[in-house]
């Protein structure tokens, strides 16, 4: 998989979702932003993106997937953040 197939896929399955991917040969990191993450722990977010590769990571398409995850809210708290 490439770095555009995985952030396509977490896309088009997570409703209002951006990601940003990178990495090669089986090891990619991810930064998520998606709505459907509000409410949920750190732990309950990555486990839905890692369950849209549940066949890739089992067949070591995908060994190491390192994610960042956050809602909208703390995307724009972060960006307002960092222009100070």
């Amino acid at each position: 998989m490439s770095p555009n197939d995985i952030a396509r896929r977490i896309e088009d399955r997570l409703a209002g979702a951006t990601a940003r991917v990178e990495g090669a040969e089986a090891h990619f990191s991810a930064v998520v932003t998606a709505p459907g993450f509000e409410g949920k722990s750190r732990v309950e977010q990555h486990r839905m993106i890692y369950d849209l590769f549940r066949e890739e990571m089992a067949r070591q398409e995908i060994h190491a997937l390192a994610l960042t995850t956050r809602t909208p809210d703390e995307w724009e708290k972060e960006r307002r953040h960092h222009e100070g």
